[in-house]
């Protein structure tokens, strides 16, 4: 299946069920000529920690199913709707290492496209430097990561990211330590 943007994917008014005009079909913003409703097609949020050891190790988890299935990534994932950025922070990274986030310290944040059973979303990832209160409590979300590395990202590691945004926040930090 090819991929389409998100805006491209969507035909119809989600207010008055109007199929929009060919020539209007992927605009952003959609505006729908019959009721006025308007839809910008932000970018929804997602957060990422960059988890450390005593050694001054970063933590890389290996993707078990795509996008970006085989490649490594850090901890975290999309911010639920009435949820605050530092909530799902801490939430992801405990669903997805079982590690519970004990400080965390905003990085930097880029922009990254989400391809997910064909249709492309934009996202804002938001990336935190996070410690934990227990390293060696390790365990990783069953059929969503396989592996996990402490490493001192190498340029192997980073071309083998599952997402850019996550390789340039890597490179942030590495410009800090």
């Amino acid at each position: 299946m090819d991929s389409t943007s998100i805006e491209k994917a969507c035909r119809f008014c989600p207010r008055c069920g109007k199929e929009t005009d060919a020539e209007d079909q992927g605009c952003v913003p959609f505006r729908c000529k019959r009721c006025g409703f308007a839809n910008f097609f932000g970018p929804v949020a997602a957060v990422g920690g960059l988890v450390t050891n005593e050694q001054g190790e970063l933590l890389l988890v290996r993707r078990a199913r795509e996008p970006g299935k085989g490649k490594w990534g850090l901890p975290g994932g999309f911010v639920d709707r009435d949820e605050t950025i530092e909530r799902a922070l801490s939430r992801e990274v405990l669903e997805e290492t079982n590690l519970c986030v004990s400080e965390a310290t905003y990085l930097t944040s880029f922009p990254n496209l989400y391809e997910y059973a064909g249709a492309v979303s934009p996202v804002i990832d938001l990336f935190y430097l996070c410690r934990v209160a227990d390293q060696t409590v390790i365990r990783l979300a069953d059929g969503e990561l396989d592996g996990f590395l402490w490493v001192k990202p190498t340029q192997q590691h980073l071309s083998r990211m599952a997402f850019p945004s996550n390789r340039r926040a890597i490179e942030k930090w590495l410009d800090f330590v």
